[in-house]
This record gives C-alpha cells, structure tokens and sequence, in this order.
C-alpha cells in the first residue's frame, strides 16, 4: 500500500466512525475534548488533537486510569519480614505499567538525621531510649511532608510507598493524621512473617546489603540486627480486624500463604493486592539472553520469523556448556522461549525442558514487519519520524508500541515474580524489545529509558533480586555478532526539518500519525 492510499483510508475510517464532517475544522473539534485528558493519563501532550485522542485510548485499552488518585501504601511490620523488598518490587511494578511511583524509605531519613548506626545500634531502636524515638519520629515526619510535596510537584505522581515499621496503632495514627487531611488515600500493607526460614534469608540479606552494617563483620551484625527485632517486638501491635476495621488495609501472612483486604476499592488499589497475591519472597536468580543472531539481523530487518545466522547456530551450540557453569549441580532448569524460530532453534541444545509462550514473541511491527529502517523511512518518512519523539508510545500501524508489550508481558512478571522455589532456575530465550521490558521492570527503568536500554546479542544476563536493588551480571559469549542497538538520534529527519519550515498541516499525514502514535522498532 503507498502512502497517498494509506492516509485515505485512515481518514476514510474516521470519517465513517464519526459521522459526516462538512470540513476539516468539523473533524478536529470532535477530537478536542479528549485534549484536556492526555494530562492525567501519563503521556506527553501534543499539540494536534489527533494524536491526544489516540494516546488517550491507548492507556484506557491498556488498563490505565484517566482520573487518578494519590495514594500511600504505608508498610507495617517488624524488621527483617520482607518489607522493604515488597516496597521496592511493587514500586517497581507500578512504574513500569505506567503509574509514577517512589519508596520513600524512613531508615534513609533516620540515616541523614543520625547517620549509620553500625554495630550496637540496637540500642537505638529500644523503646526505653525516649531521645532516639524523638528522632524516629521526626525522621518518620519528614518523609511524610516529603510524600506531600512530591504529590504536589507533579499531578501525574500516583503512588507513594511508605516504608516504614508502623508497628503501633498511634504510630498509624500519625501517618492518617498528616496525610488524610491532604486528600489521599492510605492503604496499610502488613508484612507478618512467621517462617524461620524466610526471616533468616532475608536477615542474611540486610546485613549484607543494609547501609547501617556496610563493612561490618556480617555474624556481629546479625546478632545486632536480631537484637534490634527483639525491641521491636516489645511494643509491636498488628492490624486489629475489630478495633481498626475502619481502615484500608491489606494483610499479608508469610508471603501470599494468607491475605486479608479490607477496605479495598479503585483499580489502582486492586492490582496492588493482585500484585502482593502473587509475589514471593524466596530468594532466586533468573537468566535472559536474546536468541542468536538471525538472518534477519545480519540483513537489518525487523521483525519476521528468520532462521539463525551461522554465528547464531554457532552461539546456541556454545550456550549450553556456559550456562551449566553458572548454576549448582542438579539444580532444576526449565527454558522460557517464544514461539518464533530463531529462540526455539537457540535453545535447542539446551538439555532441559522448554516452554513456549506466545507472549514472549517479539514486538509486532505490523506493516513494517521485514523492513529496513532505510526502508521504513523511504516509505513512511512521518512515522519514522514520530518513532524517536516517543519511543515507548509510538505504535507500528497494526503492529504494537512498547506500552503494549508492557502489558502484553504482565503474565510473565506475574509468574516469574510467584515462582518460589530456589533450586529451579528459569532462563528466558527472548528477543531485544521483550528483554528489554522483562529487564526494565527488575531494574525499575522508566518508559523514556526502557526502549533503548542495551541488550547485546550472544551474551547471558544474570539477575538476582535483593532487598535493596538486583544484582547483575553479564556474562558475554565471545561469539562475534551484529549491532543491533540503535540509540536516540541527535539529529532531526528530513521530514522534521521539512515540518519545522513550514506553517502548513496535512490533514491525511495527521491522521497517519494519529494511527501510528504508539510503538517502536524491536
């Protein structure tokens, strides 16, 4: 189809769908109501009012919400429960299907007030040291009043985590005190852990990776970090179902065993119960790696269903003994791959069992699927574009953005996040633009970064989830393979010179934009 026939048609279907128009000033205003919206829906606003309408139904499509609520999750727990873990991990999975996020974590207001405590800290948290709970408390206030202004600096700032221990009923109290009369709504999120063996796993991670024991002697800062639950544990007052039934709460028992929800309601607020009903605490290391390079990648097309390059058969025969480097003996392997040829024939020397998901097969190009990106410019100049204004919402005609990807990958993250047991490792045979949505979200990228965030080919990628931040370890293969990165580009196209030197709008190139608005290359 060229170019002249493709806008036709675009227009055509609009005009259908929205009645008969006796000129194009008809046309836009029926499209101008929906520009007030684009604010709140967490996209960049554009000028024609096309575009603002296509971006608007791109979120609602995509589960998003055009009136958005301020929220707190404000944690209750006694330490060393897994709190801070679940504070960063839904942080982390609320950014990354759209909704601004940020822990504010009290421990690192307590540690610019105080400093880091060290060894003997315990003393601190003793609920006998009337001075160190004055300075508690201002901490705990501070990052309260700081939750206030980050609400007010932004209005598409959606969900604050407070992570805090709250393990008082006057301690609640303070926080429904500073922020009710703000007008946003406070969830509590109760972390009660009774499993020894999850309270010792992510004892050993504190220590580890807690700023208070950096550089400590790790068995001198477990007995402190112990002693320092102990005081906790004098004055600790769990969510009471009968005397704080009022209160908006979700209650969860050694990680998703047993929930309670009270009081729950708005979307935002349910797939945050969703999320903590299916996230485990366990600890694990997951493994990406994209398929070897294709035909398609030594040529410079996108997209397609190519078979491997002779240095992408030569990487899938290599990867194998590599991989079996990096995990213990008899431990249990089961290989993620898409549907597409070039990851099933990638992980066709591996010795274990494999899973394909249709959800893990690579960004649809839709017309452009096979092309170029000389081609692509050749033949759609406006869309190519529009691809580098917004990466992540630019949508291939019939194909697919990168916001769509996102969710498309929900389940993934859904079942990598419930899988709990640490001696079954999962590897991921995927492409560039999944592993770069898969690896943003455990990364806590956002949607202006995630597109261009760089996964080379014929290299292993390691990923171990702490409390604190994942860490990371690339493992390259030393098996010679084409670039296929494409950074943001510095300069204007043709097309965006052209534009800016000239007053005019084309109406069929609007609605071509309008269309396309949304994704972007592989």
């Amino acid at each position: 189809m060229n170019k002249k026939s493709y806008d036709e048609q675009d227009f055509t279907i609009i005009n259908g769908a929205k009645g008969k128009f006796n000129n194009e000033y008809d046309l836009r205003k029926q499209f101008s109501s929906s520009t007030s919206l684009v604010g709140h829906a967490s996209l960049p606003d554009y000028k024609n009012p096309f575009t603002n309408a296509a971006r608007v139904d791109t979120v609602i499509k995509c589960g998003g919400s055009i009136a958005q609520n301020r929220i707190v999750c404000a944690f209750v727990g006694l330490p060393g429960r897994g709190k801070t873990y679940t504070a960063n991990k839904l942080s982390h999975y609320l950014n990354w299907l759209g909704y601004s996020s940020k822990v504010f974590n009290v421990a690192n207001y307590r540690q610019k007030t105080v400093g880091t405590l060290g060894l003997e800290s315990h003393n601190f948290f003793d609920p006998a040291n009337l001075e160190a709970k004055g300075l508690r408390k201002e901490a705990a206030k501070h990052a309260l009043k700081d939750i206030i202004r980050w609400f007010e600096s932004d209005n598409k700032n959606t969900v604050a985590i407070y992570d805090a221990t709250n393990i008082t009923k006057k301690r609640r109290r303070l926080v429904l005190d500073i922020l009710t009369p703000e007008d946003i709504d406070v969830i509590f999120i109760e972390i009660v852990c009774n499993d020894p063996e999850i309270i010792k796993n992510n004892i050993s991670d504190i220590k580890v990776s807690s700023p208070d024991y950096k550089g400590m002697d790790p068995d001198k800062a477990e007995e402190d970090f112990n002693l320092r639950i102990a005081h906790y544990e004098k004055v600790y007052e769990p969510l009471d179902l009968d005397e704080e039934e009022k209160l908006s709460f979700i209650k969860s028992s050694n990680i998703r065993t047993r929930i309670i929800v009270n009081r729950v309601d708005g979307y935002i607020q349910t797939r945050i119960v969703y999320f903590l009903m299916n996230l485990h605490a366990a600890p694990r290391t997951i493994y990406f790696t994209r398929h070897g390079e294709s035909q398609f990648n030594v040529q410079g097309r996108i997209g397609g269903d190519a078979y491997l390059s002779p240095r992408g058969e030569l990487f899938a025969k290599k990867l194998p003994s590599v991989f079996a480097e990096q995990i213990p003996e008899n431990q249990k392997v089961t290989i993620w791959t898409s549907t597409l040829k070039r990851t099933i024939q990638t992980s066709q020397y591996m010795p274990y069992p494999k899973i394909q998901f249709k959800c893990l097969d690579e960004l649809n190009s839709g017309v452009c699927d096979g092309f170029t990106y000389e081609q692509i410019e050749q033949q759609y100049p406006q869309d190519y574009a529009e691809r580098d204004k917004d990466k992540f919402n630019y949508r291939y005609k019939g194909g697919e953005s990168y916001r769509d990807l996102v969710q498309r990958l929900e389940p993934i993250i859904m079942e990598l996040e419930r899988f709990h047991d640490p001696d079954h490792t999962i590897v991921i045979i995927g492409h560039q633009a999944v592993i770069r949505c898969i690896y943003s979200y455990f990364m806590n990228y956002n949607h202006e970064e995630l597109p261009y965030v760089k996964i080379p080919l014929h290299t292993l990628i390691k990923v171990t989830p702490k409390a604190y931040n994942c860490d990371v370890e690339l493992i390259p293969l030393n098996i010679p393979a084409v670039n296929t990165q494409r950074d943001r580009r510095s300069k204007p196209t043709k097309v965006e010179e052209s534009k800016s030197n000239s007053n005019s709008t084309n109406l069929p190139e609007t609605l071509n934009s309008m269309e396309l608005s949304s994704s972007s290359s592989n």
